[in-house]
């Protein structure tokens, strides 16, 4: 039988090898991790025992969550939700400076909670916004920007996906503690990319605040965006009071966000099958990285590659400060070519009983992998939020990397403070009798 220092390096290096090639994510895992296997053991037992790794990763009911809230998402994006959002954020926005680009920061924040997807949420809200922020003279690469990094705060506040499969990949941690433990963390990133929009704000003059529009129109605009919003408190209230599961929540969301758009007369039957093809597509290729991970997850236990990293941590030093800034930088630089599925199913078994081992909450740890990795999609060179971003603002690259840089730099200091300060992530569950 094959040592499993052998296994390891052709596991890492079939991985690191594909990735570096521009194979897919999901190829890149599944190649290296079916020839360990068939290595591990002879060539039939090994292929069925890949295949029932993968039926066993894909085959549960909590998995399930996933493809609801993804068709929910989809359906609101086509749905006309993302408008009453923007018209709701502009005037809580008021006089503001930069106005438009703090909405885009409001709005994103607002649709991605309920859309649940980064990128679906830069694409729907920066759409939206770009033409009003052209038309008022604003830097095209700054409104960018801000777009792309206030795009992934919805990865943190519920409904949301990267949580449920950080649950899976965890064994089983609480959907509804981690769901409720996102809402601090998502707020506060909302609210470290608005301060780097303010700061910005105040060294152009020109991009002054509007007046407060008048209060009827404040409330038509709250009771027209109401019926939006009420999908969280149907959905995530449902869940964390217990009357339903994350994946029965999820299907009520589906049927909440069908119901909404067909009142609001934005999408017809006719529109279903583009809908389904479309949130079938995209669960598609969760699921099926979900499944292929599984593979990986077999082989790196039988190589011990958890153990012997865990061990090569607590040989180098003891220092739990240490031990965390390590395992962030780690997860910030891998999560750029990575997505966030994959790279929270292949370091969750590695990092978390490290994490554990220092007495940090696997609730708490999720909401660091996340918010870390979230940081990640929207990081040059190959951050996918990056490249809608720019392409929906009609603007080259280059310079919106230069206007990230800021807010790059104020959501790293912010991911430190959540990691070091956990009571930001625990508070909230822990007052609702979830921990």
């Amino acid at each position: 039988m094959i040592d499993p220092g052998t296994i390891s390096a052709i596991l890492i290096g079939g991985l690191v090898l594909l990735l570096a090639i521009g194979a897919p994510v999901s190829i890149s895992i599944a190649l290296p991790s079916a020839l360990c296997m068939l290595l591990i053991v002879d060539f039939d037992r090994g292929a069925i025992t890949a295949a029932q790794q993968m039926f066993g990763g894909a085959n549960s009911f909590a998995l399930l969550a996933i493809p609801f809230f993804i068709l929910a998402g989809v359906i609101m994006s086509n749905g006309g939700i993302a408008e009453r959002l923007i018209n709701l954020a502009r005037v809580l926005v008021g006089r503001t400076p930069a106005p438009y680009v703090q909405t885009n920061v409001i709005a994103n924040t607002i649709f991605g909670a309920v859309s649940g997807s980064a990128v679906a949420t830069a694409a729907a809200v920066g759409a939206t916004m770009s033409p009003m922020q052209r038309k008022a003279g604003y830097d095209r690469a700054f409104s960018a920007a801000a777009n792309i990094a206030s795009a992934p705060a919805g990865m943190l506040i519920p409904p949301s996906n990267t949580l449920i499969v950080y649950s899976l990949a965890a064994g089983g941690t609480s959907v509804g503690a981690l769901f409720i433990a996102g809402y601090v963390p998502g707020v506060l990133w909302a609210l470290a990319c608005a301060a780097v929009v303010f700061v910005y704000a105040r060294r152009h003059p020109e991009l002054k605040g509007e007046p407060w529009p008048p209060l009827r129109v404040v409330l038509t605009t709250f009771w027209r965006a109401v019926p939006s919003l009420g999908l969280i408190v149907v959905a995530i209230g449902g869940i964390v009071a217990g009357f339903f599961t994350p994946t029965e929540g999820s299907a009520i969301a589906v049927i909440y966000a069908l119901v909404l758009s067909f009142i609001y007369r934005t999408i017809s039957v006719k529109d279903l099958p583009r809908i389904l093809y479309e949130a079938c597509r995209t669960s598609s290729i969760v699921i099926f990285l979900i499944a292929v991970s599984t593979i990986m997850s077999y082989v790196m236990t039988y190589a011990r590659l958890p153990q012997l990293i865990a061990e090569s941590l607590f040989g180098w030093t003891d220092s739990k400060v240490v031990v965390l800034l390590i395992m962030m930088i780690v997860l910030l630089l891998i999560g750029i070519p990575l997505d966030p599925t994959p790279a929270i199913l292949i370091f969750t078994p590695i990092f978390l009983p490290i994490a554990v081992s220092y007495g940090i909450d696997p609730v708490h740890f999720g909401i660091m992998m996340v918010f870390n990795l979230s940081i990640a999609v929207i990081s040059p060179p190959s951050a996918p939020v990056l490249f809608v971003g720019a392409q929906v603002a009609k603007v080259r690259l280059e310079p919106v990397i230069v206007k990230l840089v800021p807010f790059l730099l104020v959501l790293i200091a912010m991911l430190f403070v959540i990691v070091f300060v956990p009571q930001l992530s625990l508070w909230l569950p822990g007052l609702l009798g979830l921990l």
